[in-house]
């Protein structure tokens, strides 16, 4: 709640633990504010609004969870911190399962058999290194503010897909990186977030609604649940997770909201599933740094932040990681944080800061937008430090080349962008035929292969696989024009054929099944260019 009006001699109780969030069976599917209050009991309660002074706790404490414990586990068994007691069947979709905490190791004294349980319940007791007798519940508190450990960093690499395929292809993520999504107002950051949040190969999603907009959060709150998990065909409500916390909410909860939702993060790793979080927005999370830290009377620096808003988000993004848990599982957590930077300025203190600490960077661009190119996602601007890593996935699973196919793409996407820069001052009579295919290339790109529909049931998502032969096609059908034109074929012969348009259209036609049929049509496209081949050849025969 706000500060504002405390004054010396205000009584104050302290509650003996740092601020702290439970963890438990009943986290997936929940709503809670930026200090882990379930806004939706509390709207049961209370109504619209939250009144001063209202604590519910995070988690159901009447609500019984079928617990079956490990079989392996006996009496007088050593756990090593973080060993797993047993599981929980938390939602259709997760299965949870229940951990000794982090700081808690030592004999196993007993354990509860199979049945059902409340979060309050004792499943067992060990005996610690202290010699204490201690009970063993459901859930565990964990201060926000101190990184969950684990045995050590797990250098494996898995690509984040996430059917975007400008994302997946031009920009990779893998699982345990960082990213950052900057754009100004309009440029689609919402439904950025969305397809990543329904269409990633994550188990679990984390959506941490920081410091936004009340009206946006709500559209958030309606449209998860009544997204469908494509995986399960159930809610996706069932393996989500959301922390909201709109602009109009208290500053300091808005600063604590993303170490919740970091914790709750680290929480899913631990137990060993792949775990990607949306923080909506960093920007907001730094205003409500500067904000309080104008409050404690500490020096600004630039833009008014204060000195350590570089090393803030740095510690935040570095909980990110693929990780190998001290149960000697792997675990990850992806960081995705949308910048939202003012004026859309990229070299605004959050930006740039982010800039330095993140590996992925998906620029959105309020051009593209305005030009109806979703994802807007400018291939100028955007870039990610995982090229090289992911190739060889790339490689052993897809195809090969594909390192040197997306290379070609992007220098074509840069000649078109200076070749459009002619045109716009003398017009496209001044460019060669070579030129303008050129430009007919970098089209077919930016169509069939950056441009896709959210809303299109077939091309809302595409496979790896339907990713590069979409590539591969557009790729080999500007090498056999550039080919025809050094044969003296028109350009106009060429862009004139009715295969372009085609090849266009192939992404909502064929989905990520049909990888057969893309191989056949783009055979096609080889054979066509052949015929016009050989019919030129024909009429220059005819005209000697």
């Amino acid at each position: 709640e706000s500060t504002q009006g405390l004054r010396p001699g205000e009584p104050a109780e302290g509650l003996g633990w740092p601020l702290s969030v439970e963890l438990g069976p009943g986290l997936l599917g929940g709503i809670f504010d930026g200090v882990q209050r379930p806004l939706d009991k509390i709207y049961l309660e209370s109504g619209d609004h939250i009144p001063r002074g209202v604590v519910l706790p995070a988690l159901n404490r009447e609500k019984r969870w079928h617990f079956i414990p490990e079989p392996q586990l006996k009496s007088g068994s050593d756990l090593a911190a973080g060993a797993r007691l047993g599981s929980v069947r938390e939602t259709a979709s997760i299965e949870h399962r229940i951990q000794l905490p982090p700081d808690r190791s030592g004999k196993l004294l007993e354990l509860a058999p199979a049945g059902d349980y409340r979060l309050d319940d004792p499943i067992g007791r060990i005996r610690g290194a202290d010699g204490q007798s201690h009970k063993l519940k459901l859930y565990h508190r964990w201060p926000v503010r101190n990184p969950r450990p684990y045995r050590r960093r797990d250098n494996s690499i898995v690509p984040l897909i996430t059917g975007q395929r400008i994302m997946d292809t031009f920009f990779p993520l893998i699982k345990g990186g960082k990213a950052a999504v900057p754009g100004p107002f309009g440029a689609g950051k919402t439904v950025v977030q969305h397809q990543i949040a329904r269409w990633s190969n994550a188990d679990i999603v984390i959506f941490v609604g920081c410091g936004e907009r009340g009206n946006e959060l709500a559209d958030v709150l309606e449209t998860f649940p009544q997204l469908q998990d494509p995986l399960t065909g159930r809610s996706l409500m069932e393996r989500t997770l959301l922390v909201a916390n709109t602009s109009n909410m208290p500053v300091v909860a808005r600063e604590a909201s993303i170490y919740v939702g970091i914790t709750m993060a680290e929480y899913y790793r631990d137990q060993g599933y792949d775990v990607v979080m949306l923080a909506d927005s960093t920007s907001r999370w730094a205003e409500a740094l500067r904000e309080v830290s104008g409050r404690l009377g500490q020096m600004p620096v630039e833009d008014g932040y204060p000195a350590y808003l570089a090393s803030r988000l740095a510690a935040v993004y570095e909980r990110a990681g693929r990780v190998e848990t001290q149960a000697g599982e792997s675990g990850s957590i992806t960081l995705i944080g949308t910048v939202s930077p003012p004026g859309g300025d990229f070299s605004e203190p959050v930006t740039a800061h982010t800039k330095e600490i993140i590996q992925t960077f998906w620029a959105l661009s309020k051009e593209l937008a305005d030009a109806r190119h979703y994802p807007a996602i400018d291939w100028v601007n955007s870039f990610s430090s995982h090229i090289g890593v992911a190739a060889e996935w790339w490689h052993e699973k897809v195809g090969g080349k594909w390192e040197q196919r997306r290379a070609r793409a992007l220098a074509l996407l840069a000649r078109d962008a200076e070749l459009s820069r002619i045109v716009n001052l003398v017009g496209p009579e001044a460019l060669s035929d070579a030129q303008r295919w050129e430009l007919e290339g970098a089209a077919l790109i930016k169509e069939g292969v950056l441009q896709q529909s959210a809303l299109d049931p077939i091309d809302t998502f595409a496979s790896p696989e339907k990713q590069y032969l979409l590539l591969k096609m557009m790729l080999t059908i500007y090498q056999k024009g550039v080919e025809l034109i050094g044969l003296g074929v028109p350009v106009q012969e060429l862009t004139e054929l009715p295969m372009l348009d085609q090849a266009r259209r192939v992404k909502q036609l064929f989905n990520s099944e049909q990888t057969e049929k893309l191989r056949e049509l783009n055979e096609e496209f080889i054979q066509a260019f052949e015929e016009v081949r050989i019919e030129y050849e024909k009429f220059k025969e005819q005209r000697q």
